[in-house]
């Protein structure tokens, strides 16, 4: 359907036409794509460096600012960015949580041969940074940080694969969103078992017997938003007493909430409630219309259109404003260079990725467990893979977790900062390079080739 054909927004303009009346119209549609939320990521970041390396102190002042939700004697207190990197970035990690869950329930990873193929790459693209890592900081206290270049960022590889990528990337496109979220499930499974320092038994067990409130939810068939919710919220304060980082609640709550398609029978009670509205138009009767018209979509998909976007373009970019700002100058610089730490992130995301993603899918391969999407050259592989390198927010994210020194906090900071950059780069060059050679539009194979015309060929723009 054209949009040109869709009716318009329910209810009532208001006086503003727009929610963006000064922004052009294609520009706003780039702020709905993934590149548009690759280009905020990339602002904040670059803002966080800027105003880091303004002089004085004023970046971390803001930053550790303390703020408190305090009931009665109970309350927490966090500075902003433990804020941010606690409690929004668990409305990220339920995003993922929900897209996993969706994809396992209804989207690729339920699918076999072609699952196997990214499911290889991802498991290559995890094994072979950790190991290089490992091998620059055997033996050093800074060994623990290993889990630092194994994620790849979604949000980056997607938004430049759409700017720099070959024409009619679906299926590539298609093929490392897959290999991401396998990527996420890693390191949501990395973070739970290796980054959690110390456990405190009571609020784990009352977060583990909310899970199963939230199981009993969805076995009861709720489809409900609000429950979800207000069980979540609770859950997420008894995961951060428990001492296990807090954002594996949202994780929790996003492979919970439903994403089995509804029974079309909800279809029958929409008409039969939208008629009545029809009918006459009352409070009651429109409550009941739009339950109705709710009940008819999944659970899984309502809470990510209500979240998504919210996460893409406010929370994401706010995690990179509060921790991509590293000091650079001489000094740093300097340590950089002769760090362990800076340069084992540094060739795990540029190198490792690029190589592990490249083995694990020709494993698959050769094997012949799994196999290519559509017309995707193994050429593109492998410029996908060097983009992959791109591992900025969870991989700062495990940077905090993994570290206490501000020292080498900062070094591994840089480590990801310049290896994501530099990834970015040769993967958008080559990919670029490739969408030329290998493009992905042709006739697919079981169509075969149209005939060509008969009579004298002419150029038809010429009389």
């Amino acid at each position: 359907m054209s949009t040109a054909s869709l009716p318009p927004r329910p209810g009532p303009r208001t006086r503003l036409a727009s929610a963006l009346p000064l922004v052009p119209q294609p520009v706003t549609r780039f702020l709905v794509t993934e590149a548009g939320s690759g280009f905020l990521l990339l602002a904040a970041a670059i803002a966080a460096l800027i105003w880091a390396n303004v002089p004085g102190d004023s970046y971390e002042t803001v930053w550790e600012t303390t703020a408190s939700i305090r009931l009665g004697e109970w309350g927490i207190t966090l500075d902003l960015r433990h804020w941010v990197n606690d409690a929004a970035m668990a409305i990220f990690f339920l995003t993922v949580g929900l897209e996993i869950n969706r994809e396992i329930t209804v989207g690729e990873l339920r699918r076999g041969r072609y699952v196997l193929t990214p499911i290889f790459g991802a498991a290559g693209g995890v094994i072979v940074p950790a190991l290089i890592y490992y091998a620059f900081n055997a033996g050093t206290p800074a060994e623990h940080g290993w889990g630092i270049p194994i994620s790849t960022d979604t949000a980056f590889l997607l938004g430049i694969l759409a700017l720099f990528g070959p024409r009619c990337p679906d299926q590539l496109r298609l093929f490392f969103l897959t290999l991401a979220i396998v990527d996420d499930i890693v390191a949501i499974v990395v973070m739970a078992i290796f980054y959690t320092p110390a456990l405190s038994m009571v609020p784990l067990i009352v977060a583990v017997a909310l899970t199963g409130v939230l199981i009993l939810l969805r076995w009861a068939g709720v489809w409900q938003l609000r429950w979800y919710a207000l069980v979540g919220i609770v859950l997420w304060f008894a995961v951060y007493e428990s001492g296990i980082h807090p954002t594996l609640a949202g994780v929790v709550i996003g492979l919970i909430v439903p994403a089995t398609p509804v029974d079309p029978r909800f279809l029958e009670f929409l008409r039969f409630y939208g008629r009545g509205l029809i009918e006459r138009a009352d409070a009651a009767r429109a409550r009941l219309t739009v339950l109705a018209a709710r009940a008819t979509v999944p659970a899984n998909d309502r809470m990510q259109d209500a979240l998504h976007p919210f996460s893409a373009y406010v929370i994401v970019p706010i995690f990179a404003l509060a921790n991509a700002g590293v000091v650079i100058n001489q000094e740093s610089l300097s340590r950089a260079v002769q760090s362990s730490v800076t340069i084992g992130v540094f060739v795990g995301l540029v190198v490792g990725k690029t190589v592990g993603i490249s083995l694990g899918t020709a494993v698959a391969l050769w094997t012949k467990l799994g196999e290519l999407p559509g017309r995707v050259r193994y050429g593109h592989l492998i410029g996908g893979a060097a983009l992959a390198g791109i591992g900025f927010t969870i991989s700062l994210f495990i940077t905090d977790l993994a570290f206490d020194d501000p020292v080498v906090i900062a070094d591994a900071k840089l480590g990801v900062l310049v290896g994501s950059a530099v990834a970015a780069v040769i993967g958008s060059l080559f990919l670029r390079y490739l969408g030329e050679r290998l493009p992905l539009c042709m006739v697919e194979d079981d169509e075969g080739v149209p005939a060509l015309p008969t009579g004298p060929w002419r150029d038809p723009t010429r009389p």
